[in-house]
């Protein structure tokens, strides 16, 4: 079994054991439900931000604890004192060290938008995520199949959420819709977990013209991240390079101002 296959048969459990816990019409009545969203796809677009999706990460399957105590409050407000665009934050306890309070704290503290990063299978998930002031989810094509997915979809945007869609190859372009606001082009292998940005850089071209592009995953180089802008990218997901740093905030600030910098050089060449 790999470590989605873990990571989904867990969930499905978890998410059984939720719904009774915190029925939906309990999550309904959450402050941050009928509060309009800030949108993810418009902040992504904005020329005075940086692109960068700021993600808050305690750990990994993989790669164990990156910085389980950090501060929720310090990391969220570092992030976007930064320059970054917008927020991520990993829900997940069980695999990632998350949870639901870690969303709710970020949004006590930030105006932006935040994205719930979490294994989405069920419409109680999408509810949820909206109590807790999500204002985009993350949907995995790898994790469910095209109808869930659509379906999936029309929920969110029922609910008023935006949807960043997560693919890995091409074959999974399929499963893409109008519903969907962001597509993102994870570079890390879901099965093995292994990292390249050769997997946004190759379906680059053929990602939908309408949808803001993402690139997720293993983004620790800013000569990277241009390199990626330039191909047609305007989202950055990154969040373990920031997240191993003493400061968070801090290594954000500065890998934004190496972004810019190489860009301006680049500008200066042209001219």
């Amino acid at each position: 079994m790999t470590i989605l296959e873990k990571i989904i048969a867990h969930k499905k459990q978890e998410v059984a054991e939720r719904r009774q816990l915190y029925p939906a019409k309990l999550l309904e009545k959450s402050i941050y439900f009928d509060t309009p969203v800030v949108s993810l796809k418009k902040y992504l677009l904005r020329e005075d931000k940086s692109g960068i999706i700021a993600e808050f990460k305690r750990r990994s399957p993989s790669k164990g604890d990156i910085n389980p105590y950090a501060s929720v409050e310090r990391v969220s407000i570092g992030y976007m004192q930064a320059g970054a665009s917008a927020l991520s934050v990993l829900t997940d306890s069980t695999f990632f060290g998350g949870k639901n309070e870690d969303l709710t704290e970020a949004r006590r503290f930030n105006f932006c938008p935040i994205l719930r990063k979490e294994f989405i299978i069920d419409e109680y998930q999408l509810i949820e995520a909206r109590a807790i002031g999500a204002d985009a989810v993350l949907l995995i094509s790898e994790c469910l199949e095209k109808e869930q997915l659509a379906r999936l979809a029309r929920a969110a945007k029922a609910l008023g959420l935006e949807v960043l869609l997560e693919v890995h190859s091409g074959e999974q372009l399929d499963k893409y819709t109008p519903d969907m606001d962001a597509i993102g082009v994870n570079n890390r292998n879901l099965e093995t977990f292994e990292v390249s940005i050769a997997a946004s850089l190759d379906l680059i071209a053929a990602l939908p013209a309408e949808a803001v592009k993402v690139s997720e995953s293993g983004l620790n180089d800013p000569q990277a991240v241009v390199e990626l802008k330039m191909s047609g990218y305007q989202g950055f997901l990154i969040g373990e390079h920031f997240m191993r740093q003493p400061d968070p905030g801090r290594a954000c600030r500065e890998f934004i101002r190496q972004v810019r910098h190489i860009e301006g050089l680049l500008k200066d060449a042209i001219a």
